[in-house]
């Protein structure tokens, strides 16, 4: 996700006033498209001269079926409008923090038109492995304290931080994410986790950076919610590289970002997930400002 701030656009002024839907289909799945979905794409075909992913203006993502992320750096900023779907960023740029404007961003996001494949709004979550460079580290198997954790890496232990930790910390931010950052439901909402280089991780460790991601996804789906993976293959790789069939991840779906623009992302669609068993189901671009996001087929 971008680090700093989007450039100012035209607020939204749409207000449908309707209850939210956070989840419409499962993003790891093949879903099919329903027929009003291609003729919709095919009049914008005829009437633009374009495709449906041409490069957008603010406000054009309920015509175009694309959707907005957005989190702290546009606090204080415009957010963008008509996107037609919406995820919101939980934290503050780092794994232990929380975004100042987490629920005005929400209420932003709950007013998206909709898209037939993606959940109206979902969430990323920053992730990390700080090891020992962290404000907080686990000491043992429990989160919250007194509650036992079922550990596959265990036991953790004071100075341990390798894979056993490792998870426990995964484990606990994400539980931090949906207890204590505010989030109502959090169940019902699909949530990325966000797997960048501009956070902390061990440079000689791969295999403790996964298991913090499984640590999370355990914990995720723990609560019966869903969770995918957002980075690029080229940080991917160095931050975790290759996920084996028996890990939690590797099935999960990929947002991928670096797309240059939207036709770009409409590209990306077919390129390799994440991981070996799952499938590229978002494409992240930036147009005008505002990160956009092509919805795959």
């Amino acid at each position: 996700m971008r680090r700093t701030p989007a450039s100012k656009a035209p607020p939204s002024t749409t207000k449908r006033g309707r209850a939210p839907s956070h989840r419409v289909l499962h993003a790891g799945n093949p879903r099919a498209v329903p027929a009003m979905f291609g003729l919709l794409l095919a009049a914008l075909f005829l009437v633009t001269g374009a495709p449906a992913y041409a490069v957008p203006s603010p406000g054009e993502g309920q015509q175009s079926f694309l959707g907005n992320d957005i989190s702290w750096p546009q606090c204080n900023g415009d957010f963008p409008s008509e996107q037609a779907f919406a995820i919101v960023g939980v934290n503050n740029g780092l794994a232990n923090t929380t975004n100042p404007c987490l629920s005005e961003q929400l209420r932003w996001a709950e007013d998206s038109a909709g898209h037939p494949g993606q959940p109206t709004v979902s969430l990323y979550v920053n992730t990390a492995n700080p090891g020992a460079a962290g404000s907080w580290w686990p000491e043992n198997d429990e989160y919250p304290p007194g509650k036992d954790v079922h550990n596959p890496y265990g036991p953790c232990k004071a100075g341990d931080y390798g894979k056993a930790c490792a998870y426990m910390y995964g484990f606990a931010k994400a539980y931090d994410d949906a207890y204590f950052r505010g989030i109502i439901n959090p169940s019902s909402y699909f949530w990325w986790l966000d797997v960048e280089t501009e956070n902390s991780w061990s440079r000689t460790d791969k295999d403790a950076n996964r298991t913090v991601l499984e640590g999370m996804t355990d914990f995720f789906h723990s609560i019966g919610a869903e969770v995918g993976i957002y980075s690029t293959g080229q940080q991917w790789d160095r931050i975790v590289g290759t996920v084996s069939s028996s890990s939690n991840l590797y099935s999960l779906p990929s947002w991928l970002a670096g797309s240059l623009n939207a036709s770009g992302a409409a590209s990306a669609c077919s390129q390799e997930p994440l991981t070996g068993g799952g499938r590229v189901v978002l494409a992240q671009f930036v147009s005008r400002g505002f990160d956009y996001n092509y919805a795959c087929p």
